[in-house]
């Protein structure tokens, strides 16, 4: 039986419809992505399975039954804004919401598993950006969940602490913890999710192993070049070309042909990169949106 069952999901407001009948099963211990641009409806459906908001139709189910009490007790919600009480050290905020709940880890513990021992009697609001989302990782994580809930957790982050705090979400999933993503980074997709789905305007498009769905949508080789370097001949080639702000992209199944023909066009290839497609090409190609925040 999975752990979290999500079925026929919908979500209406008076002027539109937020979430389109979604149903997706997460299984124990599976990171899950639910991914989608600005406006699919991924951030209304996470909070429909979190029990913040009412669905308007549609049910989701923990270990088989309606989310109840054991949900609330086994699962953790890092969310993407949180107030927390003034004047309290990060240990005395750890212990009063630990207290809220029968069991969970002991202090010393989650202080050692996020990286927080030096700042445990530091002043909550004296903590830099990755300390303080170190901090909502650990109140996240105070009942040791079942299943942990991770909205956007790293938007803001510089690539450093973007990875260090990866390395944390990684140690959680060694434990076989379940854990719901929601995030605008690729490459945070890609590193942590065993599987994704991919909503738009309030339905899941795709879904499926972040590798097995670029398998299925690509079987071609992405040429990317400065846009400067695209001289003007290039535009006239019956190549498949996106053009950005700053580069172009070339997708092509024949990297031979494809590099013989720019070269006979006389453009420049010192810059020339080239990469297998990802989940970002993956989102251009099934909603014609880039993905950001």
């Amino acid at each position: 039986m999975p752990l979290l069952e999500v079925q026929n999901l919908v979500k209406l407001y008076p002027r539109v419809t937020a979430v389109d009948g979604v149903s997706f099963e997460v299984e124990a211990g599976c990171c899950f992505g639910l991914l989608g641009p600005n406006g699919a409806g991924k951030t209304t459906t996470v909070e429909i399975m979190e029990g913040i908001l009412p669905a308007s139709s549609g049910e989701v189910r923990y270990h088989g039954e309606p989310i109840g009490s054991r949900f609330r007790n086994e699962a953790g919600i890092l969310f993407q804004k949180t107030a927390l009480q003034d004047f309290l050290t990060v240990r005395q905020t750890l212990n009063l919401f630990r207290g809220l709940y029968p069991q969970g880890y002991d202090i010393d513990e989650l202080l050692r598993l996020c990286s927080l021992q030096k700042l445990a009697d530091r002043d909550h609001r004296k903590l830099s950006g990755g300390q303080q989302q170190r901090l909502l990782l650990a109140i996240a994580l105070v009942n040791d969940p079942a299943i942990l809930f991770l909205d956007e957790p790293t938007t803001g982050f510089d690539p450093q602490a973007r990875r260090n705090f990866w390395a944390l979400i990684e140690s959680v999933k060694a434990r076989r913890r379940t854990i719901i993503l929601t995030t605008h980074y690729m490459e945070e997709a890609q590193r942590l999710c065993d599987e994704i789905a991919i909503m738009d305007r309030g339905r899941i498009i795709a879904r499926g192993a972040p590798r097995r769905l670029l398998a299925e949508h690509f079987d071609d080789v992405l040429i990317e070049l400065p846009r400067e370097d695209f001289v003007v001949a290039a535009r006239e080639l019956s190549l498949r070309v996106i053009e950005g702000a700053d580069r172009v992209e070339i997708t092509t199944d024949d990297l031979d042909g494809t590099l013989k023909t720019l070269l006979a066009a006389h453009v420049p290839l010192r810059n020339l990169r080239i990469r297998p497609p990802n989940l970002e090409d993956l989102f251009l190609e099934l909603t014609g949106k880039e993905l950001r925040p």
